[in-house]
């Protein structure tokens, strides 16, 4: 049998992978908003999230108080109970499903003499590991900066082992790089950074007013973390996205064109999955990205029906839509994983469509529903334009979606799509098809 200190210097393999053992714990308290308090399906969800990062759980505590114990969070008695796990199974992480404040962090740490970390810090982990672009990178530094600043005591014992993706669990730096132990430069670098994605900000606005000028329409994908967003994606479009059966698997936003009749092609952009308890900090950072929610067009709400907390899932989306203000964006509900699920409390309704994007059962249905939600009058014509009205074209580059021009010997002859005030203005010159 290996000892203690043999299984703490090699981690655990569980198939090939060097995985870091721990214990979770969450807390439900009377005085918690009900969205905060853990369960037993909050755990399951934390579970995943950490094998998602590289760990196993070896096992979990859920405590009921009046409140939570302002030192310990969880309270003396269920610290020792955490502490015999540990030391029963040779762990050295233990993961909380609530935010600890940062003396709660260092207490526990202390008691239990492990690693101690928060949902919001396993959660900023993952997106460390997974954020490829630069804007992702951008996003997930910042988020993690604004997490970590307010807990810089004490920190930079556990902070000197950081080196990469072999790091622990939980203190993965940004940027790869050991956090400075400067105050003021932390503050700095948190500002550069702001710009930075300001910056973002500022050419993802002049590409909206292009997508706007050029009259294509926006479809966001919308919905929980695994809920088949990327699937759907590739079914639609052949986009080619790696979908994995875990959390997170998408971070940085994908989009695409889809062609749903002969007159409207789409962009359709693939977002990042939310989740219960997602991180004040890493929605904040995110904005760059998520704003584009509130110019979409319509958003597609992705839900797994084969999950029994569908209802609690659509229920956190719609939170963070409307915390992120496009509550008034129009949005169908699009109930995915039809080839499994078994509820039979699947509503049914005008803006509802149910689709398995692994078969591509219903997709046909999705993509008409679509058309008829974006609908606003605009028709596919072909112009057949005299020489002395050629300066037509530029109010058609800039009113209307100009498809294709082709200069003939006696008329320009365009393809285009138009919205009804300009179709009045161009009928003389429309050729029947």
């Amino acid at each position: 049998m290996k000892t203690r200190k043999k299984l703490l210097s090699e981690g655990t393999k569980i198939e090939d992978k060097l995985i870091e053992r721990a214990v979770i714990a969450g807390l439900s308290a009377d005085c918690m908003d009900k969205n905060e308090r853990s369960t037993e399906q909050s755990l399951d969800e934390l579970e995943a999230l950490l094998e998602t990062a590289g760990g196993a759980t070896f096992g979990r505590v859920l405590q009921f108080r009046s409140a939570p114990d302002s030192r310990s969070f969880i309270g003396a008695g269920k610290v020792r109970e955490l502490k015999e796990l540990i030391d029963a199974n040779c762990c050295t992480l233990a993961v909380f499903d609530n935010e600890l404040s940062p003396s709660q962090t260092r207490v526990l740490g202390e008691d239990l003499g492990v690693q101690v970390i928060d949902r919001s810090a396993l959660i900023l982990d993952i997106f460390a590991q997974r954020a490829q672009t630069r804007e992702g990178r951008l996003q997930v530094e910042l988020a993690q900066y604004k997490y970590l600043l307010p807990r810089l005591t004490g920190m930079w014992t556990h902070l000197e082992r950081q080196g990469g993706t072999g790091s622990p669990i939980g203190i993965r730096g940004p940027g790869e790089t050991q956090l400075e132990t400067d105050r003021r430069h932390i503050r700095r670098k948190i500002s550069k950074l702001e710009e930075e994605l300001e910056e973002v900000r500022r050419v993802r606005s002049t590409q909206r007013r292009r997508r706007e000028k050029n009259g294509v329409p926006v479809v966001a994908f919308v919905g929980y973390t695994n809920a088949g967003k990327s699937t759907l994606l590739n079914c639609l479009t052949d986009a080619g996205i790696h979908a994995n059966d875990r959390l997170f698997d998408t971070l940085d936003t994908t989009t695409r064109r889809l062609r749903i009749d002969a007159s409207t092609e789409v962009l359709i952009s693939d977002t990042v999955g939310f989740i219960r308890k997602l991180p004040h900090h890493l929605v904040e950072a995110f904005k760059a990205t998520l704003e584009e929610l509130c110019y979409a067009d319509l958003l597609v709400h992705v839900i797994d029906a084969s999950n029994p907390e569908w209802e609690t899932q659509a229920e956190v989306v719609g939170r963070i839509i409307r915390q992120l203000g496009a509550e008034n964006t129009p949005c169908l509900e699009v109930f995915n994983k039809s080839d499994i699920y078994t509820d039979q409390r699947i509503p049914a309704g005008d803006n509802i469509v149910q689709v398995s994007a692994l078969t591509g059962e219903g997709t046909d249905r999705l993509i008409e529903k679509i058309s008829q939600l974006l609908d606003s009058g605009r028709k596919r014509v072909i112009l057949r334009l005299p020489y002395t009205l050629a300066g037509m074209l530029d109010s058609l580059h800039r009113d209307a979606e100009v498809l294709n021009v082709e200069y003939l010997e006696e008329f320009i002859e365009v393809v285009v799509v138009v919205k009804p005030e300009i179709y009045g203005r161009v009928k003389k010159y429309i050729q029947k098809q």
